[in-house]
């Protein structure tokens, strides 16, 4: 996957868009990546490549952390605010749209009513770390305040959330890096967009 690529100043320095346009757009939808992985992750191609076919700009967006090298990611607040300075940066009269994988679906969750998105989409939502499950991230996930999907492997160690309020959860066959079924990611992805009254 190719795509123009934009970088845009934030608080916590600069963040790196990529940009894969859909013929006739009727919305726009920001996928941050993972923890320690990047936008190339086998789920944001595959939701990526679901997405423009169904209609909707995606732009993947890097964290400044990333865009400077580093693995280790930023904490939270930084995370959240550089996602909004992206947000503002780059968002039209569309339907705005945001999600991610991991740690960026928690980004998407909490920055949701701030960025006054319409949807959220979570690949692989780390509902509590491996093993401890009452750490709950849970909060994060109920306070996004709009229709969200959770799609998720049948075996992830970081947990699977229950549908709720809003909330559809689709299980796929894999773990957590959500590798094994792309097919089944992206027709899910498909399916819930195709959905959305926006």
């Amino acid at each position: 996957m190719s795509g123009d690529v934009e970088q845009i100043g934030t608080p916590r320095g600069p963040a790196r868009v990529t940009w894969h346009r859909a013929a006739a757009p009727r919305g726009l939808l920001l996928l941050g990546h993972g923890a320690g992985g990047g936008i190339g992750a086998p789920d944001l191609v595959a939701a990526t490549g679901a997405a423009t076919v169904a209609g909707f700009d995606v732009g993947l967006v890097e964290q400044p952390y990333r865009v400077a090298g580093r693995r280790a990611p930023a904490p939270a607040g930084h995370l959240d605010q550089a996602w909004e300075a992206v947000v503002a940066a780059v968002r039209g009269d569309l339907p705005l749209l945001q999600g991610g994988r991991s740690s960026g679906a928690r980004v998407a969750c909490r920055t949701a009513a701030a960025t006054g998105a319409v949807a959220v989409l979570c690949l692989a939502f780390p509902l509590h770390p491996p093993g401890r499950p009452e750490r709950t991230r849970l909060p994060e996930l109920d306070g996004a305040g709009v229709p969200v999907l959770v799609v998720q492997g049948r075996s992830d160690r970081f947990g699977i959330p229950d549908e709720g309020s809003g909330r559809s959860v689709v299980l796929i066959d894999g773990d957590h890096g959500l590798k094994k079924d792309p097919t089944g990611l992206a027709g899910a992805v498909r399916g819930w967009l195709a959905g959305l009254e926006l």
